[in-house]
Formats: structure tokens, sequence, C-alpha cells
């Protein structure tokens, strides 16, 4: 049986099914004595300090091994437990009704999940995961009982499960974990970020898995595709045992070539930088052998806390980036909120179409005083290394020169206040809107570098709802018109004396990386995992013969063609990176 969800992280295994037990927990219905009251109200207390000590602990230890953004996750559990109105509901309860303390707490907790439910806004309702899983953990300690903990694990899994709360995550044993599989979530969700920062494979959104799947079952997880396979068959697990076998023989050769530079055979360097969303990946970025970072997310630095972010958290993190770095680039994307990303302190409105809407750079130019906070802090931390900036879904050159103009008179209080910063900091644009690619030569004379942002500029030019699976087929990177604007781009770019990088997942694809190169792509920016393949491709090329593979493929008339001219090319040229499985 074969089934489909969400690419989450990439990756390739097989293993032993264990199902994680989604249910509730059985709470009796149980009278106390009254003169037992004072003992509940003492068990009920007890259950909150060592539920606290319990989540401190996992936040200490997510601290120690990912960092503080990842640690912050559990502050929202903590304000739980600190929530007087739910503690003194359920000793409220505990007095009038005597009914036991696990008991009153199941009660309460009901009615809050119930109310959580029913609440129009994606980020309150989001928390509704913190307060599930909080809950189970306090019922846990009344109850006493012996629940199957994940940090108990003994063999290797792979996980399967409705969703994995941010405490099932932080505390199952780093070893013992082969993959995730999960009925709900997204690329963004907590489970499929910190599969990413650990390298292990994962797939969401598969809305079935807990139902098709058993305990012991056999399944193939491939985290590049989105794919699980149950108990497969012989062959299918023969032919993914010999992929396993091919991927393990080219990871050795790959790091091969971690430290050498990536340029073509004929000597033409290529700048191969990583994408990230969080500082703890830089390890990540060093050990796979990239030369910088060419996006740094941050709008995950404004979700999953209480409020917004200060100068001074923003400050330390872009510092503590540019320290590690030293010399190598790194480019800070400013917030891209709105879209598939909403942050309710921020109140951002509910929109009919929230990736047309007021997302990204529009609501930083309504909200200067937000923005403002980000780019005193960028350029506070410029001093400590080499950053640059670069505004998300520019549409067109006035919304460059507002972003310019407040960005000047950041640099103009940071003087006042004898702060030092890089006085020559260079912005870039991403060119992700076709209207920004059509007037690329107007923009180019406001900013000093452009990254080609695939993923949305395909989506909007080829009109193609990404997440509606009746018309996914037609997103595809390789069509002309797609190609012609990015062709577009790169020419005035060069001709205006500006690099173009790319920075979308059509980076990643090593046969489209071949054709990138030809086109003359300067930098191309990826997820840290993909640096090695695409990296192999460019020192297998040589850059006249990517050029005439790139005029070739221009003239085909469809999007179909180009992608098997490119698939054949590439095998030609490197054929061990396109193994069976990997595409």
């Amino acid at each position: 049986m074969n089934l489909k969800g969400i690419a989450a992280s990439p990756g390739l295994v097989i293993g032993t099914a264990y199902l994680v037990d989604d249910e509730s927990m059985s709470v009796p219905k149980r009278k106390v004595p009254k003169e037992e009251l004072p003992l509940e109200i003492a068990r009920f207390e007890e259950a909150l300090i060592k539920t606290r000590s319990e989540i401190i602990e996992i936040k200490n230890k997510i601290i120690e091994e990912l960092g503080h953004e990842h640690g912050e996750i559990f502050d929202a559990h903590l304000l739980v437990l600190e929530d007087r109105a739910l503690i003194e509901e359920v000793i409220s309860s505990l007095k009038k009704d005597l009914y036991s303390a696990e008991y009153a707490f199941s009660q309460v907790l009901e009615r809050y999940i119930s109310a959580f439910i029913k609440i129009d806004d994606e980020y309150l309702r989001e928390r509704l995961s913190d307060i599930q899983d909080v809950g189970r953990r306090i019922l846990h300690n009344l109850l006493g009982g012996h629940q199957a903990l994940l940090k108990d694990l003994k063999n290797e899994v792979v996980l399967v499960a409705y969703d994995l709360s941010p405490s099932d995550t932080a505390s199952m044993p780093r070893d013992k974990i082969l993959a995730f599989v999960t009925d709900i979530g997204g690329r963004t969700s907590h489970t499929a970020i910190m599969a990413r920062s650990l390298e292990i494979p994962a797939v969401v959104g598969i809305e079935t898995a807990t139902k098709d799947v058993k305990n012991g079952d056999i399944i193939i997880v491939d985290g590049s595709d989105g794919l699980i396979y149950v108990n497969p068959n012989k062959a299918t697990m023969q032919k993914f045992k010999r992929s396993q076998k091919e991927r393990t023989v080219l990871a050795r050769e790959l790091a091969k070539i971690k430290d050498l530079p990536a340029e073509t055979i004929d000597k033409h360097k290529i700048q191969l930088s990583a994408n990230i969303e969080f500082p703890e990946e830089i390890p990540s970025i060093q050990a796979h052998g990239a030369d910088g970072i060419g996006l740094y997310r941050t709008e995950y630095f404004y979700m999953n806390r209480v409020g917004l972010p200060t100068e001074d958290e923003h400050f330390e993190a872009y510092k503590k980036v540019a320290v590690q770095m030293k010399s190598e680039m790194v480019i800070i994307r400013t917030m891209d909120l709105g879209g598939d990303k909403f942050i309710s302190q921020l109140e951002i409105p509910r929109e009919m179409n929230p990736f047309l809407g007021w997302r990204a750079i529009r609501f930083c130019l309504a909200r200067p005083d937000i923005f403002k906070i980000q780019l005193r802090a960028i350029l506070r931390a410029s001093v400590f290394g080499n950053l640059k900036l670069m505004y998300p879904m520019i549409s067109g050159v006035e919304e460059v020169k507002e972003a310019n103009k407040i960005l000047k008179s950041c640099k103009k209080e940071l003087e006042k206040e004898n702060v030092k910063f890089n006085k020559n900091l260079k912005a870039g644009v991403m060119i992700e809107i076709p209207s920004a690619a059509l007037t690329a030569d107007i923009l180019a004379d406001e900013v000093d570098f452009f990254s080609i942002g695939t993923n949305d500029l395909i989506q909007y030019s080829m009109a193609v709802d990404r997440s509606n699976e009746k018309i996914a087929y037609l997103y595809n990177p390789a069509h002309p018109a797609v190609l012609r604007l990015i062709q577009n781009v790169i020419n005035i770019g060069h001709k205006k004396g500006i690099w173009v990088g790319m920075c979308g997942e059509m980076a990643a694809d090593p046969a489209m990386a071949l054709l990138l190169v030809g086109m003359g792509l300067d930098e191309f920016s990826v997820s840290p995992i993909s640096v090695p393949t695409v990296k192999k491709m460019i020192r297998s090329v040589s850059f006249k013969e990517a050029q005439n593979i790139a005029k070739q493929a221009l003239k085909l008339p469809s999007g179909d063609k180009i992608k098997v001219f490119l698939n054949n090319k590439a095998k030609e040229i490197c054929p061990e990176l396109l193994l069976s499985g990997n595409k």
C-alpha cells in the first residue's frame, strides 16, 4: 500500500512502524469525601509542579541541542500551566462537585479545548496543541499511569502519529527515530521544522496514516517525494534497499568534494549558498560545504511566542549568525509574514486570497514601527560579519524606494545614537512576482542584487495553487514562460552590473541546476542537505557545455519536453545523482 503526503524533510529510510497512541486517557468519574478535598487540591498542585519541571527540562534540552529559538516553543506550554483562570476553575470545580482532581481537571480541559476549536483565528487555534500537550502531561501525572512515552523507546522505529507535539518531538531519543509520519501538518509545522533541523526524513499531512498503518508494519518513508510504502512487496523492498545502498555510496563520494569550490570544469565559479530558518542550522551548512547563507528566513522568529521580538532579540540572533559565518555572505530576508504564516499579534487580517494580500513587504511598509525594529537590528549586527538584506514580494519600484527610505532613516537614528553599523550594507530584492521580473531593469537601479524566489514566481506566473492537488500538475518550473522570466532577470542584472541568485526549490534540482548554470545564474541558495548534489552537478560540467544545453532547452515548446531533455543531459553528465526514487 502506498500513501501520499507532504514532503517535509528529505531522505529515504526503511523501518518498523511505531504508532503513537493519540487516544485520550481514560479518566474515571470518581467522587471523593469532603474531608479529602485538601488532599485532592494538593494532588492537583503537585501535578502542576511536576509537569512544569518536565517541560522546563525538555525546554533546556532543546535549547542545548538546537538553540533558543526552538526552546521558545515551550514558553506557550509554561503559560498554560500558569493560567490562573484555568487553575481556579479546576479548584472551584473540586470544591463544588467533590470529584477527583483528575476528573475535575479533565472536564475543565475539555471545555477549554471546545472553546479553542471554535475560535476563528489560526494562531490561537494552533495553540490548541499546546493546551492538549500540557493537559495530557498533567493527567498523566495525576493518574500515575505508565504511559508509553517516546523517551522510553528501545529500538529504531518510524514514528506514525496523528500529530507530534513539541514535547513529544523534543523528548524522543535521536538515535531511535528513523523518520516521522503524521496525519496532519505542513512544511511549517513544529514536526517538519524540527525534522529538517535534525535531518530526519519526514512525510506529513497523509490524513489516514494512523488508520492504514499498524504497529510493527514495515514502512518505507521517502521524505523527498512525500511518499510512504506500507508492507512493500519483495520487489519494492529490494528496489529501495538498492537505492539506500546507492545513496550511501553517493554520500561518501559527495563528502570528498565538501571543501572544494562550486565551479565548473572550465573554472567558472558559482556561489553555492544555503537556506536557513534558525541559527542552529549553521553546523549543517558547514557540514554540507555551502559557501554562505543565501536566504535567512526571519518570519519564524515571530512564531510560537506570545509577544513580538524586541530589537535586542533580533540583534542577538543576527549577530550569532554573522559571527559563526565569519566572512561568508549571509542574506537576511526581512519578515515575509502573511499568506500561510499568520501571527495574531501582528493583526494581519483574514483575506479571501492571502497569498495575494497584505503580506511581506506590503505589511512592513504599512507598519514601519515593526519594520524598523528588524532593520535596526540587522544594521547593528552588520559589523560582525558579511551581512546583506533583501526585501520579499516586491511588485514595483515604489516599494523598493519606500523600503530603502525607511532603511536610511534607521541609519540616521543609529548614527545619532553613536551605534556602529556597516554604512555600505548591501540591499537586494526577491524577484517572485511577474511584475518584478518584467520590470527588473527599473528595479536594478535601486538595489545591489536580485534573488529569484521561484516557489512564488512559478505559482503566480502559472496561476497555480500548489496546495490544490487537482491542478498541481500545472506547477512546472521548466515551463518556457517561467524560464523566459528567469532569463530576463539574469540578463538585466548582468547588464546593470548586479549579481543574480536564486533561493527557490527549483535551484535544488540537479537537472535544473545544469540549466541555470548555463543561463548565467551567479548564486544558488538551497537547503543545506541539497548543497552536495548541486555542487556535484556544477563540478561535472563545463560552463560552455551548460550554455549550449540552456540554449537548446529554451528553444523547446513545453515544460515537459524541457524536463525530459534536461534529465537526459543530467544522466549523461552525472548519472550517479539520478538514483531510483530520487527526483
